[in-house]
């Protein structure tokens, strides 16, 4: 199971309390782990990313083992960690202002 952790906001638009475990069948990419994700919780679709790119919504950053990987192209392996479940994908709602 790949553990995902959303942001605050994202928890509560979906009605899940802490982390989310998601049974991903394909290669573990941030792409296969935001296609479960959205499968399991439609409310989230389009949240993350556009419905139509899908690409990374501008103030979403995704991270993992300590490492930003929002920059990232999304169809890469994700860390071995990740992967075997002892380390999450975090998805991150970044915050903008002055």
């Amino acid at each position: 199971m790949i553990r995902v952790v959303l942001p605050a906001h994202l928890r509560t638009l979906a009605r899940v309390q802490g982390e989310v475990q998601l049974a991903v069948p394909a290669e573990v990419t941030i792409d296969s782990v935001l296609d479960a994700l959205e499968a399991q919780y439609p409310v989230l679709s389009g949240a993350v990313r556009d419905h139509i790119t899908k690409k990374r919504r501008p103030f979403v950053r995704f991270f993992a083992c300590e490492q930003d990987l929002s920059l990232d192209p999304t169809n890469l392996p994700l860390p071995e960690p990740v992967v075997k479940g002892s380390e999450p994908l975090l998805i991150v709602g970044a915050i903008a202002g002055g």
